[in-house]
Parts: C-alpha cells; sequence; structure tokens
C-alpha cells in the first residue's frame, strides 16, 4: 500500500462502513464468528468465500493492496475464506503469460490468511494463454503456464485453481470442445498428484453454453477436473457498450435459438446452465450485481440457484462474487452474503 489518501478513499466510498454496517478493521471479530455460526446452523452444506474480483474496482485503482484483502474479507465482511484472482500478484511471461510473484510474496499472503485463521480456497487464473488454442505450441504453452499457478495453490493450501476453456471461436464447436479436453487433460494430470483440482467456469464464448461446456467434462478422463457454475456468466456474447464489437461476437451464435438476447447481450438461460454444470462442481460462484429493496438479486433467483445447487447434491463453498456498479464494493458484499445467508436459511 503506498498512498493513505486512497485508502481513505476506498474506506469512505462505503455508505454501509460509515454507518457502522461492516465489521471494523480493529476488532469486533465475535460479531464476524457468531455470522459464520448463523450460516452453519442454518445449512452445514455450504460455506460462503469471497471471490477477490468483488474488489477489483478498490484493487485496480490502488485504493487497496492485494495482501489487505484477508484483513478486509474477516474483518470488514464477516468472511473467513478467499478465493484468489492472479491478475492481482503475477509477473508477465513472455511465452507463458501471467506468472505467480516470487516465494517470498507468496509466503507473505500465506502468513496473513494464517495469522487471520482465513481458508484459502482457490486461485483464478486469467491470462495464461488459450487450453483450446488450435496451434499446438500455443497450447502446450498455456499448460506449462498453468503449472506455477498450481505450485502456487498448493502451497497456499488451496482446493483447485479456476482456468477458462477458452479455443479459437471460429472453429466448430466440436473443433474447441476436442480441442480443450486435449488441454484440460494434460492440466488435470500434472495436478492430479499434487492433490488439486482443476475446475472450469462459464466464463464467456461457449464456456458459457452449460450443454457444450457439459460435454468437456465428460471428455476429461481426470477426475479432478471439475466446474465453478457462476450464476451469471452465462453470455456466449457479452453487450458492453460497444456496438460493433458486439455485434461482431454474437454473430458465432445469434442464429442458435438456444440463446436470449437481453439488454446484457445473447445469454444461456443461467438456471439451465447451472443444472448442466452442478455434476462436475467443485465450487460455486454467486454472482451478484443490482439488489431490489427487500434485498434481492434483481436479474438471478437465488433461491432458485441455490435449490438447484442443493439438489446436485454439492457441500462446500459458494463465492459471493458482486460485480455491480449501482452500489459501493464493500456494500455490495454485505448484500450478496446476506441474501446467501437468508437463502442458506430458506433451503432448511
Amino acid at each position: 500500500m503506498n498512498a493513505i489518501p486512497n485508502r481513505r478513499h476506498f474506506l469512505k466510498s462505503s455508505s454501509a462502513l460509515m454507518a457502522g454496517g461492516f465489521l471494523s478493521a480493529c476488532g469486533q471479530k465475535e460479531e464476524a464468528a457468531e455470522s459464520g455460526e448463523e450460516t452453519a446452523a442454518a445449512d452445514p452444506r455450504f460455506k460462503i468465500s469471497l471471490a477477490q474480483w468483488s474488489l477489483h474496482k478498490a484493487l485496480k485503482a490502488g485504493e487497496i493492496d492485494n495482501l489487505e484483502y484477508p484483513k478486509i474479507t474477516k474483518e470488514m465482511c464477516g468472511i473467513d475464506a478467499v478465493e484468489w484472482v492472479n491478475q492481482f500478484f503475477f509477473v508477465e511471461n513472455k511465452e507463458l503469460g501471467y506468472q505467480p510473484k516470487d516465494e517470498a510474496y507468496l509466503a507473505e499472503m500465506k502468513k496473513r490468511t494464517d495469522d487471520l485463521g482465513v481458508t484459502n480456497v482457490l486461485i483464478m487464473c486469467d491470462r495464461v494463454g488459450s487450453l483450446g488454442d488450435p496451434d499446438e505450441t500455443k497450447r502446450s504453452n498455456a499448460v506449462k503456464g498453468h503449472f506455477a499457478w498450481l505450485e502456487a495453490a498448493k502451497f497456499l493450501g488451496c482446493h483447485s485453481i479456476r482456468v477458462n476453456a477458452a479455443s479459437d471461436r471460429n472453429l466448430s464447436p466440436e473443433q474447441q470442445r476436442d480441442l480443450c479436453v486435449d488441454g484440460l487433460s494434460r492440466l488435470c494430470e500434472y495436478a492430479q498428484p499434487l492433490g488439486l483440482g482443476v475446475i472450469v467456469e462459464n466464463h464467456g464464448g461457449l464456456s458459457s453454453n452449460g450443454a457444450w461446456l457439459a460435454s468437456v467434462m465428460k471428455g476429461v478422463k481426470f477426475d479432478n477436473c471439475g466446474t465453478l457454475p457462476d450464476f451469471g456468466n452465462f453470455y456466449v456474447a457479452k453487450n458492453r457498450g460497444k456496438a460493433e464489437a458486439y455485434a461482431k461476437e454474437k454473430a458465432f451464435y445469434e442464429n442458435d435459438p438456444i440463446y436470449t438476447e437481453n439488454e446484457g447481450g445473447l445469454e444461456y438461460d443461467r438456471y439451465q446452465g447451472v443444472e448442466d454444470l452442478m455434476p462436475w462442481a467443485k465450487g460455486v460462484s454467486a454472482k451478484a450485481h443490482d439488489f431490489n429493496d427487500q434485498g434481492e438479486e434483481v436479474h438471478t433467483d437465488f433461491l432458485r440457484m441455490m435449490k438447484i445447487v442443493a439438489d446436485s447434491g454439492y457441500q462446500g463453498y459458494v463465492g459471493v462474487e458482486y460485480e455491480g456498479s449501482e452500489i459501493p464494493e464493500l456494500d455490495g458484499i454485505k448484500m450478496t452474503k446476506s441474501l446467501l445467508e437468508k437463502t442458506f436459511a430458506a433451503l432448511g
């Protein structure tokens, strides 16, 4: 952290924090513990973690530092498990993409989580190359590029890394599937003796088609390969307000009646998508953007979604991932956590 005014700006950006709605950084740990006990009592199948991307605006703006993330998670959000994002502790490598910082830095990350009693759940890995790249050399480099992230995850005590099933959208869905199966299989072979999972999120392109990603899972013959269903990431083409780029992206999918177009883009049914992916789930991402006056997420019916999760027999972490823009990040995290706790209780 290199600028105290930035930290002050981050803290003041949350109206709930100023009103005392969040736990202060200097205490009230008992309240956080009680919150966790209530969640566990409501539904012991599920535990809550925090996806670091929920704080990506503050992190990218330099208002907080990557190493402060566990403390914010525990003492301001009342959550005791973290899902790291590699974009916030990487070094560039020309051939292998983003690579982890050195062991001393990872050791400091681990020390901070250990000191706080925070569990390291997984590392979300982006910009490490396409595991389904049609170019053999690039695909091999993408596989190798993830090796260091697996080693970092092992060092931190995570159960998995989250990767992307990405290929060349100019190829047929079947060709893209086969290429992704090849890359994922090689990566899972490396991860298996480390006792780690390689889990794939629905994260744009064909990976946001639940049926297609399920077909990839069926093709990988390693049981440490799995999915990370994300409630809100079923847009095969995302409308980001750039008409020309969006038109070009959706041209690959718009004639397929399986997709529906809305203000967000071209979408595969999110409830069907989560149902498609739950048989392989080793994690769940509870994506939230906007809330109504009752504290419900306006784009996703959390109760309906968590019922799909529960009916699959899944037990484990459900990650809070707030990605909205109408309220500050800390407020959004708190509201998503509260909604999950209410949903867990309703399921019980």
